[in-house]
């Protein structure tokens, strides 16, 4: 019913297969708005504002601090267009919900694009000369009973002032949103200087209009 009535269909649900279904039945693009594994939307608006501020993505040292098994952790391994030649995790492995698979994919495509994949649990190693800092959420969508177990564990992973100073003068903090001041990341990173959060935001809407526009002129 949707596939006759619309042009293109953008869904956010919890589980990527449930998308594909989707795709395999509506006979128009389907859009993977988020799901528990993969946020590709929010990826390239991640893309847009790193080539707004540092002129490129490519040969860029990009550190994920946080829990590195979320949609945002999965999400730039998961697909070969993926253009970052240099990635760095500080990442707990008391949640590893992330699937081997998607750690081998990320290796596999920094191996052909000359980049190079480190997970790891030290954040202040992950952050050292990285020029894009990335955190997110600690507590996704449907995992509000793990939330006091959560904030303990990631505790030590929030991106504050004192991590950041490991990485590059230069180097940005993105971050998702919502953002929890005080957890993940700290008031005086997100509404500091090399905060790019609200670029970073408005890019959301520029990046998925193009993924329409081009979906709609090429379907």
């Amino acid at each position: 019913m949707l596939g006759r009535q619309s042009s293109a269909i953008v869904w956010r649900t919890a589980h990527r297969a449930d998308s594909a279904t989707m795709a395999s039945y509506a006979r128009v693009p389907v859009v993977n708005a988020l799901t528990d594994d993969f946020h590709p939307c929010q990826l390239l608006a991640d893309l847009q504002t790193v080539q707004e501020r540092l002129g490129s993505p490519a040969g860029v040292r990009v550190a994920f601090v946080g829990d590195g098994a979320c949609n945002m952790g999965n999400s730039p391994g998961a697909r070969r267009r993926h253009r970052r030649t240099a990635r760095h995790r500080g990442r707990t492995s008391r949640f590893p919900s992330r699937p081997p698979t998607w750690s081998e994919r990320a290796r596999v495509i920094a191996k052909d694009t000359g980049g190079s994949v480190v997970i790891g649990t030290d954040p202040v190693a992950a952050v050292t000369d990285a020029q894009v800092v990335v955190t997110d959420t600690w507590v996704s969508m449907g995992r509000e009973e793990e939330a006091v177990e959560r904030l303990e564990l990631f505790a030590p992973y929030g991106v504050t002032s004192d991590l950041l100073a490991h990485a590059v003068p230069e180097a940005i903090v993105l971050h998702c949103l919502p953002a929890y001041r005080g957890k993940e990341i700290s008031a005086e990173v997100i509404d500091g200087p090399q905060s790019a959060v609200w670029d970073e935001a408005e890019n959301r809407r520029h990046a998925q209009k193009a993924i329409l526009a081009w979906l709609l002129e090429h379907s």
